[in-house]
C-alpha cells in the first residue's frame, strides 16, 4: 500500500486570489523519503497541510495510507505526525512540559513519555540537562529538536517534515538529517519532505519533486533528474525547471 497518493489536488485561497496547488499528482511509497522542493510561496507547505487534514483542497483526492484525509481525518491523524519550520509551542513552560502535554494528548504514560523523548532528543544532539528549561531560553535549533522529537515519540507511519532544518547552524541541521536517515534504516517510517536546501535533498531523498506555481514541473530520482538537465547538482535543475535562482 501507498503511504501517500495523490490524485489532481487543486487548492485557491479566494480571498488573496491565490492559485496555490494546481492538479497535483504523485505518490510516496512505503519506506520513502519523497523531497519537494520550490522557491517560497510555491505551495510546498499548502500540500502539507492539506496531507495532515489541516486544509481541505477544492478538488482532487488526497490518500494516507488508503485513508482519505477530508473523509477520515481522525484516522489519518493518527498515522501521522508533523515538523514545521515554525513549530508552535507554550514556550514558557519547559520542553518537558511541552512533550508531556503531548503525551497526554496521546494518552502514553509520563514515565514512558520521558525516557523515549529523552532516547529521541540525545540523538539529535539535546543536551539533556536542558530539558527541564523554559523553551523561550532555548535557541532556535535546540527548540526545532525539541519538535522533532514531539513529532516521533508517537510513533507515526508518515512523518511530514516542512523545512524541518530551515534556520538551523551547520551542526544542528546536520545532526537533524543524520537523525532522519536512522529511523529510517531501523524503522518502516516514511518521510515527506519540504526544504530549500538543495544539497540536503539530494542526500536524504529517494525522489524529489520540484514545484513552482503551485504545480509539479519535474520528478524522479536526484540522479535522473540531473541526468536528464545534464546538471552536475540539484541547484541548476531547479534554475532550469522553474527559471528562478
Amino acid at each position: 500500500m501507498l503511504a501517500v497518493q495523490c490524485e489532481n489536488i487543486c487548492k485557491t485561497f479566494k480571498k488573496r486570489k491565490v492559485t496555490a496547488l494546481k492538479d497535483i499528482d504523485f505518490w510516496v511509497e512505503k519506506g520513502e523519503i519523497f523531497g519537494i522542493i520550490g522557491p517560497n510561496g510555491s505551495g510546498k507547505s499548502t500540500l502539507v497541510r492539506i496531507l495532515s487534514t489541516l486544509l481541505i483542497p477544492d478538488s482532487g483526492k488526497a490518500m494516507i495510507f488508503g485513508l482519505d484525509v477530508v473523509r477520515e481525518p481522525l484516522k489519518v491523524r493518527r498515522m501521522i505526525n508533523r515538523v514545521s519550520v515554525d513549530a508552535a509551542f507554550f514556550k514558557r513552560l519547559s520542553a518537558w512540559e511541552n512533550l508531556r502535554y503531548a503525551a497526554r494528548l496521546y494518552g502514553i504514560p509520563k514515565k514512558e513519555a520521558r525516557l523515549k523523548n529523552l532516547e529521541i532528543l540525545e540523538a539529535l544532539g539535546f543536551d539533556k540537562k536542558r530539558i527541564d528549561e523554559p523553551l523561550e531560553e532555548l535557541s532556535r535549533g535546540m527548540q526545532q529538536k525539541v519538535a522533532i522529537a514531539r513529532a516521533l515519540f508517537t510513533s507515526p507511519i508518515l512523518l511530514l517534515l516542512d523545512e524541518p532544518t530551515t534556520g538551523l547552524d551547520p551542526r544542528s541541521k546536520k545532526e537533524v538529517q543524520d537523525f532522519i536517515l536512522d529511523i529510517m534504516h531501523k524503522t518502516d517510517i516514511s518521510v515527506l519532505l519540504t526544504t530549500h536546501d538543495m544539497n540536503e535533498a539530494d542526500a536524504l531523498c529517494n525522489r524529489i519533486a520540484i514545484i513552482d506555481q503551485g504545480r509539479f514541473v519535474a520528478l524522479d530520482r536526484p540522479n535522473e533528474l540531473k541526468s536528464d538537465c545534464q546538471a552536475s547538482n540539484l541547484e541548476m535543475v531547479f534554475m532550469q525547471t522553474t527559471g528562478k535562482e
